[in-house]
Order: structure tokens, then sequence, then C-alpha cells
């Protein structure tokens, strides 16, 4: 048990010092005054009788300063709660992107479709929004309001930004972002269907972010044949894995949900213990005995054998 006001449990000090007074008063007097003029069958066996209003009423003072200190009752828990991380979708809009093999949808229609199951996918995260092309924008900021999200996924049309495809760029870009997000777990997760042709070197920016403790994971779509025959995305999808990323090939719509649920268990919030006091006032277990005694007391006072000691 602690109490919210410890220092007022001083005043409990008083009680055996006014016992102490009471004693050497009574010794004084030449005979304890009744409350009434006939005389006490019993004196000796009544005696601690007599005495219990007087009793009552110390209870009742010493219950009382012990509630005024704020007593409370507490047990010791662990409290389990995910720690969210802050990731960036970074999402190919490109003239490319048009390309209708995921009959009868586009490529952009399915990667739509996959980062808005992804964000529903996810609880208590910090996501933000990044289109590229032949440059790169922040749609969204990280945020934790995912209906904003979802609908700015929806608005995501080609043509809206020079063509191209600046993957480096776009890694920067959703890097910037994380570096000033809060938590230790950052992430890019990208979906592209080309190689880099435009803006910054993937190389060179995945080793920054790498240092900046920022992972890269990213979804190829329908690009098997650029990977096996094109050194460049090759090797890009290499550094992605010595950086602790990983890259998935995603030839259907099918291929893209799987990619999807395991970037979903891969970049789960880890479960942190934290260990706290959870207590709770209980001054109404002294309070109300307090009130119980103060109304004894009273009733016995009235009780024509009991000595008056006020």
């Amino acid at each position: 048990m602690t109490f919210a006001r410890p220092w007022l449990l001083l005043l409990l000090l008083a009680l055996p010092l006014w016992w102490w007074w009471r004693a050497q008063r009574l010794k004084r007097m030449p005979g304890a005054p009744m409350s009434d003029v006939r005389p006490a069958s019993g004196p000796i066996e009544r005696l601690w009788i007599a005495r219990l209003p007087v009793w009552l009423r110390s209870l009742c003072l010493g219950a009382w300063i012990v509630a005024a200190a704020g007593p409370r009752l507490g047990s010791a828990r662990q409290e389990l709660r995910s720690e969210g991380i802050s990731i960036v979708l970074a999402v190919d809009i490109s003239s490319s992107m048009l390309a209708e093999d995921f009959s009868p949808a586009n490529r952009l229609d399915v990667a739509r479709r996959t980062a808005t199951e992804f964000v529903r996918a996810r609880a208590s995260d910090r996501i933000g929004l990044v289109a590229f092309a032949g440059q790169a924008l922040t749609q969204v900021p990280i945020t934790t309001d995912y209906q904003v999200l979802e609908e700015a996924i929806r608005q995501l049309r080609v043509g809206i930004l020079e063509d191209g495809t600046a993957i480096g760029t776009a890694i920067a870009t959703a890097a910037n972002r994380l570096r000033r997000a809060p938590g230790k777990s950052k992430v890019v997760i990208l979906l592209t269907d080309g190689e880099n042709n435009k803006g910054r070197d993937p190389m060179d920016v995945l080793r920054e972010s790498n240092a900046a403790k920022i992972r890269v994971h990213m979804v190829g779509v329908d690009l098997e044949e650029e990977v096996r025959n094109k050194p460049q995305v090759q090797r890009l999808f290499q550094s992605v894995g010595r950086y602790g990323g990983r890259y998935f090939n995603a030839a259907t719509a099918r291929d893209l949900e799987r990619a999807s649920r395991t970037l979903d268990q891969v970049e789960k919030g880890a479960l942190v213990s934290k260990p706290f006091v959870r207590d709770a006032p209980v001054y109404d277990w002294f309070a109300v005995p307090a009130l119980v005694c103060l109304a004894l007391a009273i009733v016995l006072r009235a009780v024509p054998f009991f000595i008056d000691y006020t």
C-alpha cells in the first residue's frame, strides 16, 4: 500500500499524546463525572464499556487521518504493446504501368489495389506515400490517417509526373521522409515495373539508406526477364538483398498479393513489454469505518451509564 500524502500520517502520533494527556488529567480529577445521576451497577465490570465511546472517537480520528493520507493499493503488471514502424510506399506511375498484362486490369490498377490492402493490414504503423516516374514526389507525408492514405493511393495516375523510371530518386525521396520519422524501424517498399533510367544512381542511394538504418524492399512488377537479361537490374536487386531488404517478382496479381502478405509478416511492429504498477485509491476502506465508529460513539453517549470523557 502506498499513500498520496504520507506526511499526513505524522498526525497519528498525536493520538498517543492525547491519550497520555487524558490519563494525566483523569488522575487529577476527584471523580469521573457521570452523564446521569443514577449510579451505574457493577462499575468495575462495566469500566471497558464506559470507555468505549472514547475509544471509538479515537479510532474514528485515526481512520480519518489515514484516509486523508490517500491510501492506494497497487499491483505490478506487464503491459504488452505493439511498437509501430515507419513505412513509405513508393509506387511507380510511369507510362509502362499502363500495360494490361494483368488483364482485365493494368499494372497500376493492381499496384494500387495491393498498396491499399497492405495499408489496411496495418494497425499502429506510420505510413507515407511517394509517387515516381522520371521524378519522385511525396503524395502523403508519414501519417497514421489511413483513410487519407487510401484516398491518395486511389488518386495515383500516369502522367502527373515527367515520364521515366527514377528508382534511385524515389528511394532517396522516401528515405528523406523516414530520416525524420519516429521509431527505430524504418522501411521503404518500392513497386516498379522498370529499370532505373533517370535521376540518382540506386546503388548509391541504397548504401546511404543502409547507413541511415533504413531497409528497402522492392516488388518488381513482371520484371523477371529484365532481371535475367539486364545486369543493371540484376545488380540492383542483389544490392537490395545485401542491405537486408527483399526482392519479389510479381508476374500476376496473385504474386503481388503474396508479396504484400509476406512483407506484412516481415515488417511487423515489435511487441514491447513495459512493467507498470496499477493502483487504485482505497480511502473508503478507512473513511467508512471511521463514520461507523463516530455514529456508534454518538449513540453510546446517549446511554446513561457511560462516562463522559469530553
